[in-house]
């Protein structure tokens, strides 16, 4: 009988073991999902803050190319604001105006700035190569680029890109590519202002 009862309290206790393993396991279980849940909200993250930064970067170097440009062609900068209307360029933008200041050469050479950062905005130069061909991508989400000329008197131009980010964040002050991105507040936009010296 006692052997009997012996042999009972041991496999009752085997059960039991067994129970808190199971137990053990499933708390276990659960705290790895937790922790992998954890680390794939943090890469995410991660990614979309590195996707920021890529767009940032390459806005700054189309800001900086219109600035140079604008430089280089300084006798007739007005053309790249088309006046006091002000230069619009990249995503749902026209073609820009022509040019009529200036020498043939340097009318030219404005047209030709313009539609080469026109193609940059557009993202001429990140291709992606699919089943239907290459097509454009664009460096930045809905990229567009201002020229205004703020200051006529003393020759001073603001260059501005603008682009869509990929969280909400501030809206910008400039009014280049205002409401152009439903929520304003997903709206990037970066300037420089550029002062066009009278040499004499």
């Amino acid at each position: 009988m006692r052997r009997h009862q012996s042999r009972a309290c041991a496999g009752r206790t085997v059960v039991a073991q067994k129970g808190f393993l199971l137990i053990e396991v499933l708390v276990a279980v659960v705290i790895l999902l937790v922790a992998l849940m954890g680390t794939a909200g943090l890469i995410a993250r991660s990614s979309q803050s590195e996707m920021e930064s890529y767009q940032r970067v390459q806005a700054i170097a189309l800001l900086q190319d219109m600035t140079t440009r604008l430089n280089a062609n300084r006798q007739i900068a007005n053309c790249y604001s088309n006046g006091a209307t002000g230069m619009s360029l990249g995503t749902g933008a026209a073609a820009p105006a022509a040019c009529t200041q200036g020498s043939a050469a340097q009318q030219a050479m404005a047209t030709a700035d313009l539609q080469a950062w026109n193609a940059a905005l557009l993202g001429s130069g990140e291709v992606r190569q699919d089943a239907s061909g290459a097509q454009a991508v664009g460096a930045m989400i809905g990229a567009r680029g201002c020229i205004e000329n703020v200051d006529v008197i003393n020759q001073i131009y603001r260059v501005t890109v603008t682009w869509q980010g990929l969280t909400q964040t501030v809206a910008p002050s400039l009014p280049c590519g205002q409401n152009q991105y439903g929520n304003d507040a997903y709206r990037r936009a970066i300037s420089t202002q550029v002062r066009i010296g009278v040499l004499s």
